[in-house]
């Protein structure tokens, strides 16, 4: 039986999390119909415009990306803090960029007086809204529905896009974050859909590049903001520089079907994480075939599954023998 999303989202653990969504229809859904020859390519701009469009409504950043021909791989972060700092009007008129909302949020955005019975029936309406701009489920809720309903009407067919609900996974620590984000950036490279990085459509990593060649970082999606320290700015805890470096070189590495010795001086961000090069690349190349749940170092984990109160515990040791 799939564990209760609420079982698996710990914020005080983590604001990262992998989530993962495939298609019913593998075979063509998303790319190419082999026997027919349709293709399907561009429903892939669908996923990526959602996606990027819904960041910028939910108090939840992309750091990550990648729309593959028949699966879509997202790491988000939850900023539940930004969500509880945002006034009434305000998280009012970001539910209204998805939905309708009620007659009662409606006429509070237009500046109609509301009685006091009026005035609690909005309270707790606000409250929900604002829970649920800060909530991964919905934010997949939404992505996935409005691109399984385009889908729909353009197969002109009913039924489901999506193969059952979305998969996610916990990042609890640095190294769980940079495998992951790495793993997503280069699984077009690893599916042999690109050569390099730059030429991976729809992904993280080549919207990343094409910003970075202007010296800049893409405001749709999370931004590095360096090595971490105390008092930490809000971003990704790696710099751009490095975590670009290192995708380039472990995507070299798998292009040539070598799992051999990479210097450690010529990767500073794997060397701060203490991550020997033979288990990043595996990390890299098999990260959901290798964990099933929550990853982490075992201290996080710990923490993790105690939050929860979880009594089975996966992953541990595998994330002992990979990470550390």
């Amino acid at each position: 039986m799939a564990t209760a999303r609420k079982r698996q989202v710990s914020l005080v653990d983590t604001k990262y999390y992998h989530c993962i969504s495939r298609c019913v229809r593998r075979a063509f859904l998303c790319g190419e119909d082999r026997v027919t020859g349709k293709s399907y390519e561009h429903r892939r701009q669908w996923v990526e415009d959602k996606l990027l469009a819904l960041a910028k409504v939910f108090c939840i950043d992309v750091c990550a990306y990648a729309v593959m021909s028949n699966h879509t791989h997202v790491v988000l972060y939850v900023d539940d803090k930004k969500a509880n700092r945002l006034s009434d009007k305000a998280i009012l008129i970001r539910w209204h960029k998805l939905f309708k909302g009620t007659l009662l949020t409606q006429k509070y955005v237009q500046g109609e007086r509301l009685d006091k019975v009026e005035q609690l029936f909005l309270t707790r309406t606000i409250a929900d809204y604002r829970q649920r701009l800060a909530d991964i489920s919905w934010f997949m809720r939404v992505l996935n529905e409005d691109i399984a309903r385009k889908a729909n009407q353009e197969d002109v067919c009913t039924g489901r896009f999506w193969e059952g609900r979305f998969k996610s996974q916990a990042l609890l620590d640095e190294p769980a974050l940079a495998a992951c984000m790495a793993y997503v950036d280069l699984n077009p490279i690893r599916a042999k859909m690109a050569n390099t990085p730059e030429e991976s459509k729809h992904t993280s990593v080549q919207k990343r590049i094409n910003a970075a060649k202007d010296a800049k970082q893409p405001k749709q999606l999370a931004r590095f903001a360096g090595s971490p320290r105390k008092h930490m700015p809000k971003g990704l805890p790696f710099e751009l520089r490095s975590y670009l470096e290192l995708v380039d070189l472990t995507g070299r590495c798998m292009r040539e079907d070598k799992r051999g010795y990479i210097a450690l001086q010529t990767l500073p961000l794997l060397a701060r994480l203490y991550i020997a090069p033979e288990n990043w690349l595996t990390l890299t190349t098999q990260f959901t075939e290798t964990f099933k749940g929550a990853v982490g170092r075992s201290n996080t984990l710990d923490s993790y599954y105690n939050h929860l109160n979880a009594k089975r515990r996966t992953n541990i040791s595998h994330c002992e023998q990979l990470l550390g």
